[in-house]
This record gives structure tokens, C-alpha cells and sequence, in this order.
């Protein structure tokens, strides 16, 4: 049970959350739903976060107060736009605490994320409920409750956190442009893998190993477009970033307020915070010359950054118009499993759609999927003998050229797709495509749903059968030894490459033990397993 946190421990959690920042950046990036790039939040909040962490690094000892100052002051430094300033504000907050406590408990823990909310609202001129802040005094608000009933700070970090993920997705309800983009808000969500960071740190996990879901649906060009054309008429097009440092005697704590107002007359976006050491100043306004001549009142002015939005805007919409641009051709495929749909992801599959035996897609289904390809020309994979015609009626649904190439297996499918040049013709691609397909043999493993007599077998229920896509070829109460008759009856001297592509029910041991054996018992053919995924059929093979 961990009812105290030292110094060792603190250095610890302060490089874990750093390096969980950095591995979720991206991830956290693409929850931004602005076009305008002033900056991308999991990125900025890493590398705020990574200034403050090398600040620690340069600590000499584990003193608490140390390490606290030396987190602050590198946050504080390393803070780049909205989402970085607020987190070093959060930093700021919660350093003052744990510096002064001659014990950290949780009960001081939770006082400083409390103290930590505080600084990070004031930082802010004009709060937005569904943000980082929310989040954050939510987490706060509730460490404060759960301190009372849980000295020891690994139940304590797993309810905070779960109060916060809680409160993190909620924020579509509470910000409509996170609603219409389907996503949380970024700085939340950065802000959680922050504090799982230090989580995992207390619980001794080092492998850092964080993953979440938030997918963000595709949007479309004009939706794209339209988000874009709403802020062509900014108002401050400036984006100024400065500090102020080396203060002159005169200066005052109340100099740095007067500071903040007087960016409020010429801007919007506006973060001035700091104390008589270093002031950071974050400002969108049209008079960035004004703005550092104000700082000059008070101080030198270090590390400029001044960034035309505007330009900005004109060069995404230029970017964007070339993405309206369609691509000659594109790809659609039916996959029955999470694995054959990444296999088909990797092979440059534009859209993939769930569907198989027991779940057919509809015309409509396919010709969604289509809609989405940005190409003149979309081949689609039916990759099943009973989707093909639903594939063909999906062409008089859609306003884009449909080619139904009749894959009626997944082998099939990916044969065709190995055939694909995007630099070919569509005339040469279907040809192609076509003689690809017939040098296939597939197979599936499955079971028999009712007693009968076919192909001149003799079925019982629940008895394990093999089929290529005209007749049964294969019966036992073994699925390895089933399928391994099964290929028996597909391979000849001409087969080089045999592919088990093992279902949901077969796992990677059983699958292995079973490559090993045609291995053996094939020693001229190259033998793969790979994971498909799919139901019902506990193996789908491919002979070539």
C-alpha cells in the first residue's frame, strides 16, 4: 500500500507521464477539430511536458521542493500553445502544493490538483466549460472526496482518473463543435493520459503501454471546407507568442495584470501568466508590434513567435481543394473478421466493409462504402458468392463508376487486390484483377448446422466439415485434422503457397501446431498462418 509519495518516487511519475504524453501524441492530435493550425494539442501538451521533465533531469537531488520548482519552471518555459499553457498552469498549481507539504498524503495530493484547477481558470481570460479545464476540476472536486476515504494513492489515482474520464466524455454535450466532430476534447484527454502517467508510475508499471478509444469519424471535403470557410473572416490574424524576462525593479505583480487587460484591448485568445521571474504571453491580434511594446514596459522580451493566421487559412484551403481532387481508382472490400480487414487495410484497400456469410451487406451498405472513395473508379471485392449481386445493384445507388470484380471468397479478394496497379487502366486492372482470381483454390473449415446426407457424406450436427466453394471435401470431429484433409484434396504439383487464415474460435498455438504439420507434410509449398478473425469458420484456406 503507497500512503506517502518521496521524491524518487514524484521524479518517477513526473518522467512517466512525460513519456505516455509522447507516445499518445498523435493520437491525442487527431481528436483537433479546428482547421486552422495554431498548434496541435497532444503534440504541444508533449512538448511542454518534455521541457519541464528535462528541467528534472537536471536536478541534482530528490528533494521534493527541488523537483517541484524544476517541474514548474520547465513547464512554465516549455509551454507552446493554448493546451501547453494551461497544462504548465496545472504543473504550476500542483508544484505549489507538494512543495510546501512536509508530507505527501492524499489528502495533499489532492489539494494540490485542486490548487492546480484553480491556477489553470485564472490563466484563462474567458473559461469554456467541455475543456481541459473541465476535466481538470472535475478530477479536482473529486480527489478532494475520495482523499477522505483512501490513504493509499493507487486506489486514489484509479477513482480520480475514472471521475475524469467520466467528466472527459461528457464534453461532446458541452461544446457542440466536439459534438458535430464526433470526439472529446483534446486537452482532456491529454490531460488524463498525463495523470495515468504518474498512475502507472505509483503502481510500479513501466510499461507505458496506454491505449484509448476515441475514433474520430471521417469528414467529409465539404464539411472540411465549410469548417474552413466559417473562420475565413478572423478577426485577429496574429497568433504572438513571447516571454518576458530579465523584470525591471520597477515592475510589480499588478504591472503583469495591467499587462493581461492590455491585451484584451487589441486581441482575443489571451494568456498572460506568470510572477516577476518569467511572464508568458500568448495573444491573437492584429497589432503583435503593440503587444510587444507593452512588454517592453515591463521586462526583455525572449522567444518570439509570430504566426500569420490568415496565411495559414488561405494555404489550408489550397491544400484542401487538391484533396477534392479524386484519384483515378480506388478499392472496396468485404471482410468477415478484424483480421482480414487489416489484412486488406495493408493492401491499400480503401474501404472496408464488415460482412461475410452471416452478414450480408446490403446494396446500400456498398454503395456507402463506395461514396466514400475518393476515386472516379471504385473496384469492389464482394469476396462472397451471395454479396456479388448485392455489389451489382449497389451501382445504380451510386454516382461514382462501380466495378464488381465477382471475388466469391477472401483468398479470392486478395489475390485481386495483389493484382491492383494504381497507375494501370481500369480495363487493364479488371483483366488483371480477373486472371488473378483463377489461379486460386479456397477453402473453409466450418460445422454442420443439422443432420443430412451430401456429397456423399454422412452429417451429423455440430460435425466438423471442410468445402471448397462447390462441395463438401471433408468431415471429422477434429478441426486441425479436417482442415488438414481438406488441403489434401486442394493441393497438387503445381501448389507452391498454402494460407491459413484462422478464426475467432482457433487460437495462434493451435494454428502454429498445425502450420508445422503441412509444413512437414508439404515441404515444396510455403506455409502461412495469419489471424482473420472471422466467425463461424475456424478456418478460411487459400491454395495457389
Amino acid at each position: 500500500m503507497q500512503k506517502t509519495i518521496n521524491g524518487s518516487i514524484f521524479r518517477k511519475m513526473i518522467m512517466a507521464g512525460a513519456s505516455l504524453l509522447e507516445q499518445n501524441k498523435k493520437l491525442v492530435d487527431a481528436l483537433n477539430v479546428f482547421p486552422v493550425p495554431d498548434g496541435d494539442t497532444g503534440t504541444n501538451m508533449f512538448l511542454t511536458i518534455k521541457s519541464a521533465s528535462a528541467e528534472v533531469n537536471n536536478c541534482i537531488n530528490n528533494n521534493i521542493d527541488s523537483l517541484c520548482e524544476a517541474y514548474s519552471k520547465g513547464a512554465l518555459r516549455g509551454a507552446r500553445g493554448n493546451s501547453g499553457v494551461i497544462t504548465s498552469q496545472i504543473v504550476k498549481g500542483l508544484t505549489s502544493v507538494l512543495a510546501q507539504a512536509p508530507e505527501i498524503t492524499t489528502k495533499v495530493f489532492a489539494k494540490a490538483i485542486q490548487e492546480g484547477a484553480n491556477v489553470a481558470y485564472k490563466a484563462v481570460t474567458k473559461p469554456k466549460e467541455g475543456t481541459i479545464l473541465t476535466v481538470i476540476r472535475t478530477m479536482a472536486e473529486s480527489a478532494i472526496e475520495i482523499a477522505k476515504k483512501h490513504a493509499d494513492f493507487e486506489e486514489f489515482f484509479k477513482l480520480v482518473l475514472d471521475k475524469g474520464e467520466d467528466i472527459l466524455q461528457q464534453t461532446p454535450e458541452m461544446l457542440p463543435v466536439l459534438k458535430k466532430a464526433g470526439v472529446v476534447d483534446a486537452g482532456g484527454r491529454g490531460l488524463i493520459v498525463l495523470f495515468t502517467g504518474y498512475y502507472k508510475a505509483i503502481c510500479g508499471d513501466e510499461t507505458l503501454t496506454f491505449n484509448f478509444e476515441d475514433p474520430k469519424p471521417v469528414q467529409s471535403v465539404d464539411d472540411v471546407i465549410a469548417d474552413i470557410n466559417n473562420l475565413a473572416d478572423i478577426e485577429f490574424g496574429y497568433c504572438t507568442e513571447f516571454m518576458i524576462i530579465h523584470m525591471l525593479k520597477k515592475t510589480t505583480e499588478a504591472d503583469i495584470d495591467r499587462l493581461r487587460e492590455k491585451l484584451m484591448e487589441i486581441g482575443d485568445s489571451v494568456l498572460c501568466i506568470g510572477d516577476l521571474n518569467l511572464v508568458k504571453v500568448h495573444v491573437h491580434t492584429n497589432e503583435p508590434n503593440r503587444a510587444l511594446g507593452y512588454a517592453l514596459e515591463l521586462g526583455e522580451i525572449w522567444n518570439i513567435k509570430i504566426e500569420n493566421m490568415l496565411e495559414q487559412n488561405r494555404e489550408l484551403k489550397k491544400n484542401m481543394k487538391k484533396v477534392e481532387e479524386l484519384k483515378p481508382n480506388g478499392m472496396v472490400a468485404v471482410a468477415p473478421g478484424e483480421g482480414l480487414a487489416n489484412l486488406f487495410t495493408d493492401l491499400t484497400v480503401d474501404e472496408i466493409i464488415a460482412g461475410g456469410q452471416t452478414m450480408n451487406p446490403s446494396a446500400a451498405d456498398i454503395a456507402n462504402a463506395v461514396a466514400k472513395v475518393s476515386a472516379e473508379n471504385v473496384f469492389v471485392f464482394p469476396n462472397n458468392k451471395n454479396i456479388i449481386l448485392a455489389a451489382e445493384q449497389a451501382k445504380a445507388l451510386s454516382e461514382k463508376v462501380v466495378h464488381v470484380i465477382p471475388t466469391k471468397n477472401v483468398p479470392e479478394g486478395i489475390a485481386a487486390s495483389l493484382a491492383f496497379n494504381p497507375e494501370a487502366s481500369v480495363e487493364e486492372n479488371i483483366e488483371n484483377m480477373t486472371a488473378s482470381i483463377e489461379n486460386v483454390k479456397a477453402g473453409s473449415v466450418t460445422y454442420a448446422v443439422r443432420a443430412t446426407h451430401v456429397d456423399g457424406f454422412d452429417l451429423s450436427v455440430g460435425e466438423i466439415i471442410g468445402l471448397d466453394d462447390k462441395a463438401i471435401l471433408a468431415k471429422g470431429a477434429d478441426v486441425s485434422l479436417t482442415t488438414e484433409d481438406l488441403i489434401e484434396k486442394m493441393v497438387d504439383e503445381n501448389s507452391v503457397n498454402i494460407t491459413l487464415f484462422f478464426g475467432e474460435d482457433i487460437t495462434e498455438e493451435d494454428a502454429e501446431k498445425l502450420r508445422d504439420r503441412l509444413e512437414k507434410k508439404y515441404p515444396d509449398c510455403e506455409v502461412t498462418a495469419i489471424f482473420g478473425g472471422q466467425p463461424v469458420y475456424y478456418y478460411i484456406v487459400s491454395v495457389e
